[in-house]
């Protein structure tokens, strides 16, 4: 039977108190057509609990071509690690050469990081989950208070759903803090991006991140010169429309 808005939402209800592995579990049970998102640390971490369930998985990450030389060494050593093959997505050539000479290689600094982000990530994403029925991602809750306080453990992404075809989303770790994430990363020995060593915690392109500072929060370091209540590159756009 195809899942169905209702479905996801008692899902949402019934497994909001359930650990993460349970969550995985259900995502990888009920969709075959289903792939692991994966850029940070919270994304290895499902990988780490994907592994452990036995059950087939797929990961996909998404190169904007400006990520950081440790995030490139950090996706070869989970591919090495877990002996898995990541899906890399890659963005229109034509449009990245478009941006690029029309209003060169910071253009975001001046008009926002949307219009960059919309071919670097944006655009590779939709193509990418436009052949998938589900997809798992490590959002948390308190990773944005501005963006994604409410967001749940199962959802329709109606972000990239079309009339045709309802994309489900997973976001096991949702209730989790930082804290937990990185128990887990310490207990199980799970790969992380050198840079957390640096002062970095949440990791994007080099131009749009750099470290926080003690007290700050970690969303603070992404595209630090613009309103912090908006700080969604558009992979999880549903988030401020709710």
């Amino acid at each position: 039977m195809p899942i169905n808005e209702s479905t996801l939402a008692t899902w949402a209800t019934e497994f909001d108190s359930k650990t993460p592995q349970e969550i995985i579990k259900l995502a990888l049970t009920e969709f075959d057509n289903i792939a692991i998102s994966f850029s940070g640390a919270e994304d290895v971490v499902l990988i780490d609990m994907a592994a452990k369930t036995g059950r087939p998985f797929r990961v996909f990450t998404l190169d904007t071509g400006r990520l950081p030389a440790e995030t490139y060494r950090f996706i070869d050593k989970v591919r090495q690690h877990y002996g898995i093959t990541i899906e890399v997505c890659f963005p229109e050539a034509a449009a990245v050469e478009k941006l690029v000479n029309e209003k060169g290689l910071f253009s975001f600094y001046q008009d926002t990081h949307q219009e960059c982000c919309a071919i670097r990530k944006v655009g590779p994403l939709r193509k990418k989950l436009a052949t998938l029925d589900a997809w798992i991602t490590g959002q948390r809750k308190d990773q944005s208070p501005g963006t994604r306080m409410a967001v749940p453990v199962a959802q329709a992404d109606k972000a990239f759903s079309t009339p045709e075809r309802l994309l489900a989303k997973f976001n096991p770790l949702a209730n989790w803090s930082s804290a937990d994430v990185w128990a887990y990363i310490r207990a199980f020995e799970v790969p992380y991006n050198e840079l957390h060593e640096k002062g970095f915690v949440s990791i994007g392109c080099e131009p749009c991140t750099r470290p926080t500072l003690p007290g700050q929060h970690e969303r603070e370091g992404r595209w630090w010169w613009e309103e912090s209540t908006k700080k969604e590159c558009g992979l999880h756009i549903v988030n401020l429309k709710n």
